[in-house]
């Protein structure tokens, strides 16, 4: 398209899914429901981290901290997802649209980074235990989680800038929220630049995280090898358990949509991937660190029978 002929879209139109008839009713009862105990699960992790004296150790700290970051992010992409279901193509301003894009990868890079302070936290636990809670003070596990939610928010400038300052001429986002590789399809100009931009900085981010996230659970396993009997090896490895499969979960999906091939985003398979970890990870994580958690299940306990003895 000719440049004298760009425009400034004020207006963006979400195409999301549009489901129709029973279908539409039931994808928008399941989508509230999960919404709704992705919110409950997770202020519950919250609130009995910090009731519970018992679970006031750095691992339920980064838990509880995960589990704040998740109800925001969560809230960032669901409200249009729900909207979409219930009305079918729905307006959002540009200005809210790019509010959206920033505020999305802000939380989902503070995660990455996150993810990889937890599996620094069991590595410290693990293979050195002897210094871990000197060098897990909470002084320390303060400075790591301020630190990365400035990085998290920080490295969002890059790619939602970009975004915000493309010339658009055409309105529907074929996404139920406004990401980075349905906008640019939407622009006038060659985006080919940008989107190496968003792989280099999104690619990076994620990469390095994983690779140290990797790096330190390599050196738990060898070090939970040597452990003596078969019990301390397994009660090690439990502690891992649930930071793995949330790993696994959040980079798998998210490596697939933003540095994967473009067939993927092309076909319109995004979105769909896309629910895994703007949906379906923040409802699950309260589930993983809770289903087969002792300490959690004991801590339940106590708080249970401490608001029976405050009721009677």
């Amino acid at each position: 398209m000719d440049h004298v002929n760009h425009t400034w879209t004020q207006t963006f139109i979400l195409a999301g899914f549009t489901p129709t008839g029973t279908l539409q009713h039931l994808a928008i009862f399941v989508t509230l429901c999960i919404y709704l105990l992705t919110l409950a699960g997770n202020l519950f992790i919250i609130v009995l981290v910090q009731a519970d004296s018992g679970l006031s150790t750095p691992m339920y700290f980064f838990i509880s901290v995960l589990s704040f970051l998740e109800l925001w992010y969560v809230s960032t992409t669901v409200p249009t997802l729900l909207h979409t279901l219930l009305h079918g193509h729905s307006p959002i301003s540009s200005a809210a649209c790019f509010v959206q894009l920033y505020v999305f990868h802000s939380l989902g890079m503070t995660e990455c980074y996150l993810l990889g302070a937890m599996a620094l936290d069991r590595y410290l636990a693990i293979c050195r235990p002897l210094h871990y809670h000197a060098l897990m003070s909470r002084q320390v596990q303060l400075w790591l989680v301020g630190g990365t939610w400035v990085a998290g928010f920080s490295a969002a400038l890059v790619p939602a800038g970009l975004t915000a300052t493309l010339p658009y001429c055409l309105k529907e986002v074929a996404h139920y929220f406004c990401d980075l590789a349905p906008l640019m399809q939407l622009s006038c100009v060659d985006t080919s630049w940008h989107a190496q931009v968003y792989i280099v900085v999104i690619g990076m981010i994620n990469t390095c995280n994983l690779v140290l996230i990797l790096a330190l659970y390599g050196v738990i396993v060898k070090a939970v090898l040597k452990l003596p009997s078969a019990a301390s090896r397994a009660k090690a490895f439990s502690t891992c358990s649930s930071h793995v499969t949330v790993v696994t979960l959040f980079f798998g999906s998210a490596f697939i949509v933003y540095v994967g091939p473009p067939d993927i985003r092309a076909k319109g398979r995004g979105k769909l991937i896309a629910l895994v970890y703007t949906f379906l990870t923040p409802f699950l994580n309260p589930i993983i660190y809770t289903l087969r958690n002792k300490e959690v299940k004991e801590a339940v306990k106590r708080v249970s029978q401490r608001v029976k003895a405050l009721l009677n």
